[in-house]
């Protein structure tokens, strides 16, 4: 999972140079066009290359024996209204707005802010938009290693203190990059840092959605969490920019990012007190 995570940052990488290449002397429309044809590459790819069931490719499932009985599916969604009964029910639950608000701020820090408006930023500062794009591709390389490595410690550790650790790198980066000289240096130890921690948080995220909700209901309540996330995105896009045209700065919008993540981090080191609901019997608390 961290893999797959870490694969859409790993696009920033290799597509950001290029587009920032395109979109030069303003030509936006350049730049949509080749985000919609390499779009539509990838329906082939998926249609031919992307099976839906291990035994489509000779394999068994993870644990699974050989000449055992296959599992029936746990759900079939026979109705659209399933993902609104899930989250009829998950709302009533703490956990999903304890994830649910975090991921907000996730996205809020993340894709919402730095991904839509470091360029601009970097521009307000002298730094020319390829070379800015070059600063989004290594925050890129760097998410590869740091959100694989969320993976693998996700496994062995605490999910809740890895996510107190990432949110909280991650406030400091943002609170500390306004104050920086946006000098080459300064500018590539910031994209290390906030790189390993770009989107660190989905692995630890999603086994606390797993653990509180069970097998059954997870993968949608997890749905909804990732709603929570692209919410968040899309509030800092707008809000950064409004900030930026007000007071004719970014200072304000990152600095309060950054203490959004710190909040964010603080709330996985809360104790917890009070009940929840009634559980799935596969599922266990966050604790």
């Amino acid at each position: 999972m961290g893999l797959l995570s870490a694969s859409t940052a790993t696009g920033s990488l290799i597509f950001l140079p290029l587009l920032a290449w395109l979109a030069r002397d303003n030509r936006w429309e350049s730049v949509v066009l080749a985000v919609s044809i390499v779009s539509a590459l990838t329906i082939p790819l998926v249609l031919f290359f992307v099976a839906e069931h291990p035994s489509d490719v000779g394999v068994l499932r993870f644990g699974e024996a050989e000449g055992s009985v296959p599992a029936a599916p746990l759900r079939q969604a026979a109705t659209p209204w399933l993902a609104f009964e899930v989250l009829m029910r998950a709302s009533r639950r703490s956990d999903f707005w304890l994830l649910f608000g975090t991921f907000f701020i996730c996205g809020f820090t993340t894709n919402g802010l730095v991904g839509t408006h470091m360029i601009a930023y970097c521009g307000d500062h002298g730094v020319a938009p390829v070379a800015a794009a070059g600063l989004l591709s290594t925050i890129g390389l760097f998410d590869l290693f740091g959100t694989t490595a969320s993976g693998w410690l996700t496994d062995r550790y605490n999910p809740r203190r890895l996510l107190f650790v990432y949110y909280g790198f991650r406030g400091l980066s943002l609170i500390a990059l306004p104050f920086l000289d946006f000098q080459p240096l300064s500018l590539t130890v910031f994209a290390i840092f906030f790189g390993l921690d770009w989107i660190a948080t989905v692995p630890p995220t999603l086994k606390l959605s797993n653990q509180a909700f069970g097998e059954r209901d997870a993968p949608i309540v997890f749905g909804w969490i990732l709603v929570g996330h692209q919410a968040g995105a899309a509030l800092a896009a707008f809000a950064a920019g409004l900030i930026r045209e007000q007071a004719g700065s970014y200072l304000p919008a990152f600095v309060m990012s950054g203490i959004l993540a710190l909040v964010a981090a603080l709330l996985f080191i809360i104790p917890r007190t009070g009940g929840t609901v009634a559980r799935q019997p596969s599922a266990t608390v966050l604790a």
